[in-house]
C-alpha cells in the first residue's frame, strides 16, 4: 500500500482536514487580558493562508489558577465572542481550528502563587514548593476541563487538544518522579494515568460529537526517574481502550525541569535571562546550564521514540519535533503516522506548507537558534523575520 499524500484531505476523528499538517501549539503572547485579540487572529491567519490543515490556539488555561504565564487565555463564557471570531477567521481560509486546553500545575507557580502538583514539588521558577492536590482540587480540575471543552465546542472549534505533557498538571501526575502518591491517583502506571483518563472522558462528554479530541502526551520527561517510554505507552494504551480521544500527539520534555529536550538546537540563555526581573537574572544564569542543557538539533528528533508508539497502538498518531523537510513529512506518512505537527518552521515561514505542496521541496528556513522562545512574553515571533513582516505584531 502506498503512503498517503500529506497534502490531500485526511480524517481526524469526525473531522476532515484539507491536509495532514497541523500547526502545533506555541504560546502566542498576544492575549494580555486573557481574551482573543486581533493580533492572535492575525498570527494564526498567516499559517492558515499558508496552507496548514489545522492550527492550534495555544495554551488556553481551563481556570485562572491553571495559567502558566501572564496573559494566557482563560477559557470561560466571557471569552466566547472572541473565540468565535478566531474560528471564523480560520474557516475563511479552509483551515480547521483547535484549542489547546491545559492546567499548568507546578508550572503555574510564580512569585504570587503556589502551583498545584500530585505531591510536594519544588518549583524553581518561583523558588517555592507547590501545593499538593486534594480530592476536591482534582474534582475541580476535571470539571474545569469539561467546562472548557463545552466553551470550545460552543465557540465552534473543530478540535480540542488536551495538554498531558511538558510537566504541567496532568503530566506531573503521569511522572513517577513528581507523583509519589499511594492513593487512587498514584503508585502504579495505571493509577498515575487516572487523571488523564478522567479528563479525556469528561471532555469527550462535554463537546459536540463533531469535535475531535486530541491528547498531547509526553513520551518521556527527559529527566531521571521521570515518565519513560514504557509507562507512557501504557497510558496511551489506556486512553486508546477508553475510546475518548481521536488521536495522540507525541511530545516530550518538561517546561520546568528540562525545556530544551523539547526544542533541541541552541539554548538561548542570554535572551531568556533578559526576560526575568533583575533579582532573578543572576539565579537563572547560575543554574541555566543545568536547567537548559543544549541538545544538538536533529531532523525529526522524536521519531525514534515515536516508532515504539506506532508499533503498539492503532490510534492515529501525530508526529512532532524538528520537522523542517518535506521528505520528513512524506516518510512519516510512509511509517504510519497519520499527521505531523510543526511549530518553529512555520514561525519562520508561515507559507511553508503551500510552498511544499506546490513542488518546492527545499527545507524550512528555520536555523534552530531558538531565539523565538523568549519572545513568548512580548509576542511570539521569529527574530529572523524582519520587523514589519511578523504575523500578529505588525
Amino acid at each position: 500500500m502506498s503512503a498517503p499524500d500529506p497534502f490531500a484531505p485526511a480524517q481526524l476523528g469526525p473531522l476532515t482536514l484539507r491536509n495532514r499538517v497541523i500547526k502545533s501549539a506555541t504560546f502566542e503572547g498576544m492575549t494580555p487580558k486573557g481574551l482573543v485579540t486581533d493580533n492572535v487572529i492575525d498570527y494564526h491567519r498567516a499559517v492558515a493562508e499558508g496552507g496548514v490543515g489545522m492550527t492550534t490556539l495555544a495554551y488556553c488555561a481551563v481556570s485562572r489558577e491553571g495559567r502558566g504565564a501572564p496573559g494566557e487565555i482563560v477559557v470561560r463564557d466571557e471569552a466566547i465572542p472572541g473565540l468565535r471570531r478566531f474560528v471564523d477567521a480560520m474557516h475563511e481560509h479552509g483551515t480547521a481550528a483547535s484549542m489547546q486546553l491545559g492546567h499548568a500545575g507546578p508550572v503555574a507557580a510564580n512569585a504570587g502563587r503556589r502551583g498545584l502538583a500530585p505531591s510536594r514539588v519544588f518549583a524553581p521558577q518561583a523558588l517555592k514548593f507547590t501545593l499538593v492536590a486534594s480530592e476536591d482540587d482534582l474534582a475541580g480540575v476535571i470539571g474545569a476541563f469539561a467546562g472548557a471543552g463545552r466553551v470550545a465546542s460552543e465557540s465552534g472549534f473543530d478540535a480540542v487538544e488536551l495538554h498531558f505533557g511538558h510537566g504541567y498538571l496532568i503530566s506531573a501526575f503521569l511522572s513517577p518522579r513528581l507523583n509519589k502518591r499511594r492513593d487512587q491517583w498514584g503508585g502504579t502506571s495505571e493509577k498515575r494515568a487516572r487523571l488523564a483518563r478522567e479528563i479525556a472522558s469528561a471532555v469527550r462528554a462535554a463537546v459536540d460529537p463533531r469535535v475531535a479530541v486530541v491528547a498531547k502526551l509526553n513520551m518521556t520527561d527527559g529527566v531521571k526517574r521521570g515518565l519513560d517510554v514504557d509507562d507512557s505507552i501504557e497510558a496511551a494504551r489506556l486512553l486508546e481502550s477508553d475510546g475518548t480521544v481521536d488521536a495522540i500527539e507525541l511530545t516530550g520534555g518538561s517546561s520546568f525541569q528540562n525545556p530544551m529536550f523539547l526544542f533541541r538546537g541552541d539554548a538561548p540563555i542570554h535572551e531568556m535571562a533578559a526576560t526575568f526581573k533583575p533579582a532573578m537574572r543572576l539565579a537563572f544564569r547560575l543554574t541555566s546550564r543545568k536547567f537548559m542543557p543544549a541538545y544538538p538539533f536533529e531532523e525529526a528528533f522524536f521519531l525514534p521514540m515515536a516508532r515504539r508508539f506506532r508499533a503498539e497502538l492503532r490510534l492515529p498518531l501525530i508526529l512532532l519535533g524538528g520537522i523542517t523537510e518535506r521528505a520528513t513529512v512524506e516518510s512519516a506518512m510512509a511509517e504510519g503516522f497519520e499527521f505531523v505537527a510543526i511549530g518553529r518552521a512555520l514561525l519562520r515561514e508561515p507559507n511553508l506548507i503551500n510552498r511544499w505542496r506546490d513542488g518546492d521541496a527545499s527545507e524550512s528556513l528555520c536555523i534552530h537558534c531558538n531565539k523565538c522562545m523568549p519572545t513568548i512574553y512580548t509576542g511570539t515571533h521569529c527574530v529572523l523575520v524582519p520587523a514589519g513582516e511578523r504575523p500578529g505584531l505588525d
